[in-house]
């Protein structure tokens, strides 16, 4: 079972990105995705979850209102849209399925992406 979070990149600040997460030999569908980052010198926080149906999501303040995440069924895939990028966010993204959200009975961890806001 292999997740693999893709997307990131440099981004100047107030820019966006989005971020995907696709599972190989896996069914995403089956759970709750989680986005977690881990900032230079910090521990791994939990960001962002959508439930498995995909009708019930959850933010953190630090990014509520700028990300958005969305899971394409069809797809087997699950994408995190960040707008108003600031310094702040620069951090490894990874994501993560779990039975439910938030964060709740994490199984898989995905390779993370990097994301870098800087101008």
């Amino acid at each position: 079972v292999q997740l693999q979070a893709s997307g990131g990149g440099l981004v100047q600040p107030g820019g966006s990105l989005r971020l995907s997460c696709a599972g190989s030999a896996f069914n995403l569908n089956d759970w709750a995705v989680n986005w977690f980052r881990q900032a230079p010198g910090k521990e791994r926080e939990g960001i962002s979850c959508i439930s498995v149906s995909g009708d019930s999501t959850r933010y953190e303040l630090a990014v509520e209102g700028r990300f958005t995440i969305s899971r394409d069924r069809d797809r087997n895939t699950a994408h995190l849209q960040m707008n108003d990028l600031k310094p702040e966010d620069t951090a490894v993204y990874y994501c993560a399925t779990g039975f439910m959200c938030p964060y709740v009975g994490i199984n898989n961890w995905g390779k993370g992406t990097l994301v870098t806001v800087s101008s």
